[in-house]
């Protein structure tokens, strides 16, 4: 990413859907291009399958950001993430934790096949 996207302080203790729009804002201000809740198709077979699955944000096409606003991450969240790296053969993923203290201690990069 080009520069530190400022997701202001006031913005801490709201929704998921809040830091989604704020960092798809700041991430397109800075000059990228990206997608809002991309769906995700399943490849079952030879049979595209439409199961719901959807990424939060793809970056350039290339880099998966996933919101949370949660406690804690759980390996479920984990396993999400690398879900959808694999449906959509790309490599590289952020999962975003914006419930923490220090935004640094909410980040984690999940990549695949590498």
């Amino acid at each position: 990413m080009r520069g530190k996207p400022s997701i202001p302080r006031w913005v801490r203790g709201l929704l998921e859907s809040a830091y989604e729009a704020c960092l798809q804002y700041e991430l397109i201000k800075s000059g990228l291009r990206v997608e809002a809740q991309k769906p995700l198709p399943l490849v079952y077979q030879t049979v595209k399958l439409e199961c719901g699955y959807r990424v939060d944000l793809l970056v350039e096409g290339k880099l998966i950001i996933e919101v949370k606003a949660v406690e804690a991450l759980a390996e479920i969240h984990f396993a999400q993430v690398l879900t959808y790296l694999r449906l959509s053969d790309l490599r590289l993923a952020l999962l975003l934790n914006f419930n923490v203290v220090h935004m640094k201690d909410g980040i984690r990069r999940i990549v695949n096949k590498l």
